[in-house]
């Protein structure tokens, strides 16, 4: 298995894993995000990977930059989205991607990464709704317990409850 950068020449395989791996719908909002996001100019610059098996890509995941409220010297990205094609699930390929992307922030020093998936899935990768909770999300949540973080590098302010902005192709209420 290959780790790398997301191209633009990969679009089509990645809009090709989220229709794949989500159900008929789903699968076209969530690639549409992580379609826009490979295109979104934001900075810090967002990381979009895919994963190559035998020189096929079958899975992919982004993280963009947080803004942190009151606290601008305090870094963060979330994790969304990620896919893996069916065939290939159940083989940490997604797990591979999560950890290659957290290892590339850690090393950036960036303090937090935040996700909103299933707590079963993302606490074996050390995320958490305690961490999460200082962190208020600028809308209403339909699984507010999806709501987790993770301490990369911590930082050495004490924080207040505050709260958080994403790049603009996450600022829409309706996917949250």
């Amino acid at each position: 298995m290959i780790l790398r950068d997301a191209h633009h020449q990969d679009k089509a395989l990645i809009d090709r894993i989220y229709n794949d791996a989500f159900p008929r719908g789903e699968g076209e909002s969530v690639s549409k995000i992580a379609l826009d996001l490979l295109d979104e100019k934001t900075s810090p610059v967002t990381i979009s990977l895919v994963a190559e098996v035998n020189n096929v890509v079958v899975a992919h995941v982004a993280f963009s930059p947080v803004q942190i409220e009151q606290f601008s010297d305090c870094s963060a990205y979330i994790l969304t989205p990620l896919a893996v094609q069916p065939q290939y699930q159940n083989r940490h390929i997604g797990s591979a991607l999560i950890e290659h992307g957290t290892n590339i922030l850690a090393k950036r020093d960036i303090n937090y990464v935040f996700v909103y998936g299933d707590p079963k899935y993302y606490n074996r990768f050390g995320f958490s709704e305690e961490i999460a909770k200082t962190f208020i999300v600028p809308y209403t949540l339909q699984y507010p317990f999806g709501w987790l973080g993770r301490i990369l590098n911590p930082y050495n302010t004490v924080l207040k409850p505050t709260g958080v902005r994403f790049v603009s192709t996450l600022s829409d209420s309706s996917i949250w």
